[in-house]
């Protein structure tokens, strides 16, 4: 196995820094909490009653929402040191069009002093930022900062104060089915608004950093140019980053960075000027009856119980998962003390730890229980 799917596998287990204060909204929605704007915070959600059922949904809620939180998307112009602007797809895909030198997406304000949230490839290698508010003023802004591995990007609005501000909502609340609302400057076309449904959350994908994150998935129409604008629930939170599409036939497949990711990456970023990213170096498996089954019959060398659970398939050598004698065939069962049934719980409980901090592995080999201390390294991106 290649190194590239070694570490993409980790889904697999990188990410994440516990140094920062938490500034999670309030879990219930009948607990409101107004915007945290203290240094280095991004705003908070402002609550709200229990979620209504659709017949009780006003019939111009898509109304509401949009002019509470359209007045803090902006667009943003780069001009860039590279002779191109790219749009995320999958690999393979094909680019949308021919871009041309310089590039546009979009972004929200998240404090009143200008702090922008957008993506990484919006504002990567820009050597001029312009932003602009549905107003029609513009502002320079300054990058303070992008994460290659998320996909964000937090640009500074320069001399600015008053700003109107998104609220943020609590992305681990999203469940599939519930109203997608995405507002950007799609090709240029500014304010544009577009009504979907969220179609899946926790999705991992084949883009690079795409088993680091767990994404919403939505059918709202996303373009080049929605790149770093919000999508918003019902009730005017933003719950995502618009950060790519699937281009396929049908279409109608696209991706945003959960606001909570977003939230404790940007905040690392306004802090430190980057994120961190722990990484053991594994790839992991989700474990199924059918699959157990499948493996043991075919005597490959592994036995796993027909029970779920997280299968290692690679180990990266000289690595930390390696280092703390981590091994191919071995079975995940918790980490940190957590029970974890899928890669993706296993990278959320490696993204709360921090680089250096040994972290807990309850294993089974061969049917026995072990149990190992791996611990994190900073990611490498040069190996990203």
């Amino acid at each position: 196995m290649s190194t590239r799917i070694v570490l993409l596998g980790l889904c697999y287990v990188l990410v994440g820094c516990a140094s920062l204060p938490s500034v999670w909204p309030p879990s219930r929605r009948d607990q409101a909490a107004g915007p945290i704007s203290g240094p280095g915070k991004l705003s908070s959600s402002d609550g709200s009653a229990e979620r209504p059922l659709l017949k009780s949904l006003p019939g111009d809620f898509v109304v509401a929402a949009v002019e509470k939180v359209g007045p803090s998307v902006v667009r943003i112009d780069t001009l860039q040191a590279r002779d191109h602007f790219s749009f995320h797809i999958f690999p393979g895909d094909g680019p949308l069009d021919d871009n041309p030198p310089e590039g546009q997406g979009s972004g929200f304000i998240t404090r009143s002093d200008g702090i922008v949230l957008t993506n990484h490839h919006v504002v990567e290698g820009a050597e001029r930022v312009t932003v602009t508010l549905r107003s029609g003023r513009s502002y320079t802004g300054q990058v303070l900062g992008s994460d290659v591995v998320t996909d964000l990007g937090i640009v500074k609005i320069d001399g600015a104060e008053n700003l109107p501000v998104a609220r943020l909502g609590n992305s681990d609340e999203v469940r599939p089915g519930e109203w997608a609302i995405a507002i950007g400057n799609p090709l240029g076309l500014n304010n544009s608004v577009s009504l979907g449904i969220v179609s899946a959350t926790d999705r991992t994908t084949g883009v690079p950093g795409g088993s680091r994150v767990s994404y919403i998935q939505t059918d709202a129409a996303i373009n080049p140019g929605n790149s770093g604008g919000p999508l918003i629930n019902d009730h005017a939170q933003v719950i995502g980053i618009n950060t790519f599409i699937r281009t396929s036939p049908g279409g109608g497949i696209s991706f945003a960075i959960p606001i909570n990711k977003a939230r404790e990456i940007g905040e690392q970023i306004i802090a430190h000027g980057r994120a961190s990213h722990p990484f053991i170096g594994v790839s992991l498996r989700r474990i199924t009856q059918e699959l157990a089954a499948e493996i043991n019959q075919a005597e490959a060398g592994c036995a796993y119980p027909e029970t779920d659970g997280v299968a290692v398939v690679d180990v990266l050598p000289d690595h930390p998962a390696a280092q703390a004698g981590l091994q191919p065939c071995d079975v995940i069962r918790t980490v940190a003390g957590v029970e974890v049934r899928t890669p993706a719980q296993v990278q959320v409980q490696v993204d709360r730890g921090r680089v250096g901090e040994p972290l807990k592995l309850d294993i089974e080999r061969q049917g026995l229980p072990r149990t190992l201390m791996v611990v994190p390294s900073e990611l490498d991106l040069e190996l990203f």
